[in-house]
């Protein structure tokens, strides 16, 4: 990229600082400012881009520095093994993506010695010296992918020998083998530096699972069938075992040596091992099934730029979206951040929930289809023109898959993320703009200034680190496009403000979704598991649904007993292209209890409206919720307007399908498909209002503002608000 940045949080609140972390190519000085995101949509049919600049201190020319990206897990630890002149090496490996390039297992470094165990397409291979006798031995069995294998090393008694020993039968394969070599005796006991899944030099990445390393004095003929019972033995120099401490980064020495280590770049933990065997899907309760460790040559936790300048919040900071400009020459960036009120401040009713859990989930998405007049259409609009399908340095999503084509579950924010840019167009929409998260919710942000809302931006992450206590200041609650990410923190707290009286305006669609976990001293991660049902773009493996970040099982909040509806009534239904349609007025339009929520609109019973807008040329589109009171929407909600005419290519989502064309509910997978905006009261003047659909908010500047999507969320806010 030539020039790209990131912050060390999303949000701050006056008094304040965030580090700004930048890298250029381009080695020239670039210039950094501040503005204000009113409307970050580029689209020229709609109001444009409205970035508003905003004098700082801080505003300047910078060096620009090239920055590298340290790609790749692995594990680390160092310090005194007692070897001797004869000891064994054990772990047990699954490649998932043999090459012909050799991947580092486990390197060991002394003092004049060295030892190198790899993998590539063609089988194992251990390299060894010291001083300057050296000696190599490969087994020529090529492992099949994604199988188990104990490899064994010994160095004693003049030999160095090697043995591939696979412990899956796939019939038809030669995938054992042995293999020696001559190497004079010599100790190798001393300071040591051991590296599991890369080179010393921290290269040569090893894709796929590693489980049990231990290295043992002499020479006995042993397997790692029983590591507990080599232990008591009393050889065991060093014995990482994997299956403790899985929550964290820590990997734990068991041995004598007790050289405990560390894990860079955040490898997938809590996956099935060698001795999985069915009995048990949650890791807590076996953790030896799940005493392996997944590697990537493409994970990336932090990307652990040095801070270029700090941008300090003032107290007297208005609450809202802003960015970090960067420009030299025709190349810029954006970074965006949110600016909340002082600790337990409200200073204006209405609070905007940003949905930052779901744009870092969403990180650096390369999307399956990126056609190329979907590019020329972003730049004729001037449009920020990088994305995940044009750079993948940085990491993708948890929306794409690792190079081995196990799916990405971890996803950070310390790392440039170049789809939470103002001014990016994400999808291609031959009738609107295209838009997603951040930007596709400039349409509200827009939209509360143009109409005189005052409102504060608080974030997900800023709810799960606060709870209940962030929102109960505020009169009234509003979401953006696609709250679709939440932990149990963020959830539980919407939901107790809803329950003590609170007011909520849900204004998108596939909200309150899957669920993500995260660790309160790893901020910066959310993990994803893609359990059963869903629309998934990859399925987590057999046996893998439970969080490594905090033991809990992960996948949709319904298969969790939480689904949408329970909160706002309505819950993801049918998805299909970014289109859109409009909705019909339902007899509950009438209603004297919501009936106050068109006046003005000139809508009865009966009427279609909302069949425009800048996101897919309709209110309602894309991803659409409905209510079913199956699954928790309250007998007094009432069903104002319901969307119809969808495309055919929409489909009815997997968790609502039976067998013999029937769904849960007994209603035909068609019917299924549409949205509904809902309202229901709750208790102490409590209430909640839900639109339905991922394109509600783009149809809000229509007409210069004045439309019935427009008027129908101004009588919403302005009585929430009261």
């Amino acid at each position: 990229m030539p020039l790209i940045g990131y912050l060390d949080r999303f949000s701050a609140r006056p008094g304040e600082r965030l580090e700004v972390k930048v890298s250029s190519q381009l080695g020239l000085p670039y210039r950094a400012e501040l503005v204000r995101v009113r409307h970050a949509d580029p689209n020229p049919a709609g109001p444009g881009m409205r970035l508003i600049p905003v004098p700082a201190d801080w505003a300047g020319e910078y060096p620009g520095i090239a920055k590298p990206v340290p790609n790749g897990s692995f594990g680390r630890a160092a310090g005194r093994l007692a070897l001797g002149e004869a000891f064994t090496l054990l772990l047990r490996v699954a490649p998932w993506l043999p090459r012909s390039a050799p991947q580092t297992l486990l390197a060991l470094r002394g003092s004049g010695c060295a030892l190198t165990l790899s993998v590539s397409d063609a089988g194992f291979a251990v390299e060894a010296s010291h001083g300057d006798q050296a000696a190599r031995c490969a087994t020529a069995a090529p492992p099949h992918p994604r199988s188990w294998y104990e490899i064994a090393v010994t160095l004693g008694e003049g030999r160095l020998t090697l043995s591939q020993r696979p412990l899956q039968r796939i019939w038809g394969a030669r995938d054992a083998g042995a293999a020696e070599a001559a190497l004079p005796p010599a100790d190798w006991s001393g300071e040591t530096t051991i590296t599991v899944a890369a080179s010393p030099e921290a290269t040569a990445h090893f894709n796929g699972r590693i489980e049990d390393p231990l290295l043992l004095r002499g020479t006995p003929r042993v397997t790692l069938d029983d590591p507990e019972a080599l232990l008591a033995s009393g050889r065991v120099a060093a014995w990482w075992d994997f299956s403790e401490r899985m929550e964290g980064e820590a990997i734990l020495d068991r041995g004598a040596a007790g050289l405990h280590g560390g894990l860079v770049n955040m490898p997938a933990r809590a996956v099935k091992g060698s001795r999985w065997t069915g009995a048990e899907h949650a890791w807590r309760h076996a953790p030896r099934h799940y005493a392996a460790i997944h590697f990537h040559e493409d994970d990336l936790e932090d990307c652990r730029w040095a801070t270029d300048f700090t941008v300090p919040i003032p107290e007297d900071m208005p609450s809202g979206v802003y960015a970090v400009r960067l420009t030299c020459g025709e190349h810029w960036d954006m970074i965006p951040f949110f600016v909340l009120p002082p600790k337990g401040v409200a200073r204006a009713p209405i609070a905007y929930l940003a949905n930052t859990f779901t744009c870092q989930v969403y990180a650096n998405y390369r999307r399956p289809e990126f056609p190329e007049d979907h590019r020329r259409k972003r730049q004729a609009w001037g449009a920020f023109d990088w994305c995940g399908n044009l750079v993948t340095e940085y990491g993708l999503s948890t929306y794409n898959t690792h190079v081995d084509g196990s799916g990405i579950h971890l996803s950070s924010r310390l790392r440039p993320i170049l789809n939470l840019r103002p001014g990016f167009v994400a999808v291609p929409d031959p009738v609107g703009s295209g838009l997603r998260h951040l930007p596709a919710d400039s349409h509200l942000t827009d939209w509360l200034e143009e109409k005189g809302f005052a409102f504060d931006v608080i974030t997900d992450e800023d709810l799960d680190e606060e709870g209940l206590d962030l929102l109960a200041r505020y009169k009234c609650v509003v979401t953006g496009s696609h709250p679709e990410y939440h932990t149990p923190g963020t959830l539980d707290a919407l939901q107790a403000y809803v329950s003590g009286g609170g007011r909520l305006a849900y204004l998108g669609g596939n909200g309150f979704y899957w669920k993500v976990a995260r660790r309160r001293d790893r901020p910066h991660l959310l993990e994803i598991r893609r359990a059963e049902g869903g629309i998934r773009a990859w399925a987590a493996e057999t046996g893998e649904y439970y969080n490594q970040l905090d033991g809990t099982l992960g996948g949709l909040w319904r298969r969790n007993g939480r689904p949408p509806q329970l909160l706002c009534g309505v819950g993801f239904s049918g998805q299909g292209k970014f289109e859109g349609s409009h909705y019909r007025a339902m007899p509950g339009a009438t209603d004297p209890r919501a009936a106050w929520i068109l006046d003005g609109t000139g809508i009865v019973p009966g009427d279609t409206f909302g069949g425009f807008g800048l996101s897919g040329g309709g209110a309602a589109g894309f991803e659409l919720d409905r209510a079913d009171p199956l699954l928790g929407t309250p007998p007094n909600a009432v069903i104002l307007a319901r969307s119809e005419g969808h495309q055919d290519h929409f489909v009815t989502v997997p968790e609502e399908l039976l067998t013999h064309l029937t769904t849960v509910t007994g209603e035909t997978p068609e019917a299924l498909i549409r949205a509904e905006i809902v309202y229901f009261e709750t208790r102490q003047g409590g209430a909640v209002f839900s639109t339905g659909s991922i394109t509600f908010c783009g149809s809000l500047s229509h007409a210069g503002y004045a439309n019935p999507i427009s008027r129908m969320l101004e009588n919403v806010l302005t009585r929430f608000q009261a």
